[in-house]
């Protein structure tokens, strides 16, 4: 398969809850407002999306609305990964018979498999499944790094392994892993995306898109058509505004609390995850202030 369809900018959307439930009446406005905004890539269950505080019956439910509420405007990049190979299989089998476009595969997390069992892991997926891969490499939350070598040997040996999500905090490795193969490299951090873009990625899964989808298209625009002065004003916004929520907590906190003071969603996380605390709120809604993007959400 080829990867020159993987780029541009991506949401990794939020899960939207609703007293204790799946708010889908929000998600559904949040599918719109991320296509009004241009955003090339719908990515919904992943990280941002509180996945695996999800029952099984929710995560189909929020894809069929996603899929259904896009209607083939937008692509879908379904997060189907697991730290089990046989469920990843199922659930990526699942996303596929649903209608998604692609599949985002993490890195199984808790086990620390060695190079030899990620290779297997997401060989095993490729192989089950007629659908474009896109492998997420995301240590700080997995307790593993899939390295660039074994990146190369499954794009070589695994035609629909398109594309890796890079959430390694690192841009060492991209220019090598770019002169390598020909696997699209997608920024997996948001105040990376231009650093990346500018060494050889092509787009962003982005967690900031969530707020303010427009400010990334044009990021991403930007760089794709190497407009350095347009790219680095927004790099600039998008950086300072990740930079200053970010450090409030793990994300999804930070993203769907500025969110909520947007009035774009309830203040509503699922445990383990939970509220920042009133002086943290205040803070957060000061920074949006100060970077005029509750103004830009209203817009």
């Amino acid at each position: 398969m080829n990867a020159a369809g993987f780029h541009g900018s991506m949401t990794a959307m939020v899960t939207p809850f609703r007293g204790g439930a799946v708010d889908f009446a929000a998600l559904e406005r949040l599918v719109e407002r991320q296509i009004q905004g241009g955003t090339d890539w719908l990515v919904p269950l992943g990280t941002t999306g509180e996945t695996p505080t999800l029952t099984e019956g929710e995560r189909e439910r929020i894809l069929e609305t996603v899929l259904a509420k896009s209607n083939r405007r937008r692509p879908v990049m379904a997060g189907t990964g697991t730290n089990c190979t046989a469920t990843t299989i199922e659930h990526t089998k699942r996303a596929a018979a649903m209608g998604a476009d692609a599949a985002l595969v993490v890195t199984p997390y808790y086990n620390r498999p060695p190079q030899e069992g990620l290779y297997r892991h997401f060989a095993a997926v490729a192989e089950a499944v007629d659908l474009p891969i896109v492998l997420y490499n995301v240590p700080a939350r997995t307790g593993v790094t899939l390295s660039n070598d074994t990146i190369v040997r499954l794009r070589e040996h695994h035609a629909n392994i398109v594309a890796v999500k890079d959430a390694t905090g690192n841009v060492d490795g991209v220019t090598d892993l770019v002169t390598r193969c020909d696997i699209a490299v997608l920024a997996g951090d948001d105040n990376l995306t231009l650093p990346m873009m500018s060494l050889g990625a092509v787009g962003v899964v982005s967690v900031i898109g969530n707020l303010q989808p427009a400010w990334m298209k044009a990021l991403v625009t930007a760089a794709i058509e190497h407009d350095a002065a347009t790219a680095t004003f927004y790099h600039r916004k998008v950086y300072d505004l990740a930079a200053a929520i970010g450090r409030f907590g793990p994300n999804p906190i930070p993203i769907k609390t500025a969110m909520a003071i947007s009035g774009l969603i309830e203040e509503e996380f699922r445990l383990p995850l939970c509220p920042v605390d009133a002086e943290a709120r205040v803070a957060i809604e000061r920074i949006l202030r100060r970077h005029e993007a509750l103004e830009a959400c209203a817009a």
